[in-house]
């Protein structure tokens, strides 16, 4: 999988050299990773349709053989085999494209972790970082939510690790080092004059003293200001403030719910429990259950997540969805013309 990271991460740095705005770079990203696996797309709608035809038959033979399973498995295979059907067929999109999102993701953590350690450095050396905005998104490496800041707090900056701290560090100026270490001795009564990425244990050591002195940066304390009267409101299950500068409006979390019920509805392989459903002529509770389910998941998964990746969740769906309406079409226009060339040659 690191593999696989490290190259979608190669192609998305490409495509934001040529572009300069990440959000646009991952939206054309997307539209590329999806013009790629369309071939699977269409095969897997061609087992799809395939199996709808013979589910008559399938029926017909789950009724004739419902107390004996063994037969009624062996019969399902030979009518599979002789049709030339894989129930593997329709999940084959989702085989392929479920690493690419997983992978997907870790580029953009690492991405997102790299440019959160850099503003740090940045408010560290007295300067005001410049953030990776798209339309109403103020950082898209932070969740489009107005529970969520332009920057991360404290608690978050230690979840990220030595080795982005270290990168980051390796490519400031001399001189924005120089500010930094500046700045921190000015905070810190026991700061040894150096900072230290080599291992988790310096950046243990050093962390300490790049947080205190964070929390006196004017420009970043402003950035986690909440509205007044708008902190810590509670709820059932959770704790959530309204910031002054929130980061979103929770748009692309709602648009990853939405879109995930389209993509859903108009292609059936989009549904991983549709294949097999239609295989055993299940009809029940799970299959509904799923169809509510990753809609769901999409709005919480794209809530937790920087916007970055729930942009890229939201146009995975929209894309998927206007592939289905075409492949439908396709197949559509293509069974009617065969219909009509039997028709001829009948008469």
């Amino acid at each position: 999988m690191g593999a696989i990271t490290n190259a979608l991460r190669t192609v998305l740095d490409g495509i934001y050299a040529i572009l300069g705005n990440y959000g646009w770079s991952i939206v054309i990203f997307t539209i590329l990773i999806k013009a790629v696996l369309l071939p699977f797309d269409f095969k897997s709608r061609k087992g799809m349709r395939k199996m709808q035809r013979i589910q008559p038959e399938i029926n017909a033979l789950q009724k004739k053989y419902a107390n004996d399973k063994q037969k009624l498995q062996q019969k399902q295979a030979e009518l599979m085999k002789r049709e030339k059907y894989n129930p593997m067929a329709g999940c084959l999109p989702m085989l392929l494209t479920l690493p690419v999102l997983y992978a997907m993701f870790g580029a953009m953590r690492v991405i997102a972790n790299e440019q959160t350690v850099r503003h740090v450095f940045e408010y560290l050396s007295g300067s005001k970082p410049t953030f990776d905005s798209w339309l109403w998104v103020r950082n898209i490496w932070m969740p489009d939510s107005p529970f969520a800041t332009m920057v991360p707090d404290i608690n978050s900056l230690r979840m990220i690790g030595f080795d982005v701290w270290q990168r980051v560090f390796e490519t400031l100026k001399p001189e924005q080092v120089g500010l930094i270490l500046q700045n921190i001795g000015a905070q810190v009564a026991d700061f040894g004059g150096a900072l230290s990425f080599v291992s988790a244990d310096a950046l243990n050591a050093s962390l300490p003293h790049i947080l205190t002195t964070l929390n006196t940066m004017p420009e970043y304390v402003s950035m986690l200001q909440p509205i007044p009267g708008w902190a810590n409101l509670s709820f059932v299950l959770f704790t959530v403030t309204l910031y002054e500068n929130f980061n979103g409006f929770l748009i692309l979390p709602a648009l990853a719910g939405a879109t995930q019920v389209l993509a859903t509805k108009l292609n059936p392989a989009a549904d991983p429990s549709a294949a097999s459903n239609a295989a055993s002529g299940n009809k029940g509770g799970s299959a509904n259950f799923m169809k509510y389910f990753f809609p769901m998941f999409s709005v919480f998964i794209c809530l937790t997540s920087n916007a970055g990746f729930a942009l890229y969740w939201v146009v995975t769906n929209i894309v998927a969805s206007a592939s289905s309406v075409m492949i439908t079409r396709y197949y559509d226009a293509k069974d009617a013309k065969e219909l009509a060339n039997k028709g001829d040659v009948s008469v």
